[in-house]
C-alpha cells in the first residue's frame, strides 16, 4: 500500500515538474503554433481559394457566347473533372452549398450539393457523341437510394437520355439533365448574377440583356436571340 501510494506521488511530481517545464518555454510553444497556422493559410487554404477564383472566373468568361449550340460544344471541351468543377461552381451559383466528390472510387456520386441543410447529389457524364442509357442511371440511383430521404438525384450530360432512361427515372427523385435542360440552368445562374447587377432589360421584348463575346469584343445582346436581335455597346 505505501509503495503503491509512494509511486502515486512520483507520478503526480513528474507530471508539475514537465508542466512547469513547459510552462517555461510557453512563447516558444505559442512560436510554433502561429508559424504552423500561417503555413496551413499560405499552403492549403490561399491556394485552394485562389484555384477556386481562377476557375469561376474560367467559367464565367466562358459561358459569353453568342449560341446555345456554341456553350454546349464548350461545355463538350471539358476534360471530365473540369466538368465536375464546373457543376459544383454552376450549383453554387444557383444557392447550393457544393463539394466535388469524384474520381475513381466516387461511388456514382461526383458532386455533393447542400441547401437549407438537405443534401442532393450529382454525376456528371461529359459525352459528345454517345447518349447516356438506362443502364448508367439505374446505377446512379442504385448508389444514391439510401440517402435521398429528402433531398434527390441529379445526373447531368452534355450529350442526351436514351427513352429507356427517361422513363427509368419517371417514379424516382432522381432529375436527368441532357445538354438543353443544363443550358436552361446556365441562363438561371446568370440572370441571378445580373439580378445582383441592376439587370439591363431589352427595350424591343423586355428580355434580359446578356453579356455576350462577338467578333469586336463584348456586347450586351438579348437572351431571346435569336428571336430577338437587339444589342447594346458595353
Amino acid at each position: 500500500m505505501e509503495q503503491a501510494l509512494k509511486l502515486n506521488i512520483d507520478f503526480w511530481q513528474i507530471t508539475v515538474k514537465l508542466f512547469e517545464v513547459f510552462a517555461m518555454f510557453w512563447p516558444v510553444w505559442l512560436a510554433l503554433g502561429i508559424i504552423f497556422a500561417l503555413k496551413f493559410l499560405l499552403v492549403v487554404l490561399i491556394p485552394e481559394w485562389l484555384e477556386w477564383r481562377r476557375n469561376h472566373k474560367r467559367f464565367i468568361d466562358g459561358e459569353v457566347w453568342r449560341s446555345d449550340r456554341d456553350l454546349i460544344c464548350w461545355l463538350r471541351g471539358m476534360k471530365p473533372y473540369e466538368f465536375e468543377n464546373y457543376i459544383a461552381d454552376l450549383f453554387s451559383r444557383l444557392g447550393f452549398k457544393t463539394e466535388v466528390v469524384g474520381g475513381s472510387h466516387d461511388g456514382g456520386i461526383d458532386v455533393v450539393a447542400e441547401q437549407n441543410g438537405i443534401k442532393h447529389y450529382i454525376q456528371c457524364k461529359k459525352f459528345i457523341n454517345r447518349e447516356v442509357g438506362v443502364g448508367a442511371v439505374r446505377d446512379f440511383y442504385g448508389a444514391v437510394a439510401d440517402h435521398l430521404a429528402q433531398g434527390k438525384g441529379y445526373f447531368i450530360t452534355t450529350n442526351k437520355f436514351t427513352l429507356e432512361a427517361e422513363k427509368f427515372a419517371q417514379d424516382k427523385p432522381i432529375e436527368l439533365v441532357d445538354q438543353f435542360k443544363l443550358v436552361e440552368y446556365i441562363k438561371s445562374a446568370k440572370k441571378d448574377i445580373t439580378n445582383d447587377k441592376n439587370l439591363k432589360i431589352c427595350p424591343k421584348c423586355g428580355g434580359n440583356l446578356l453579356v455576350r463575346l462577338g467578333k469586336y469584343g463584348k456586347f450586351f445582346g438579348c437572351e431571346n436571340y435569336p428571336k430577338c436581335n437587339h444589342t447594346e455597346k458595353m
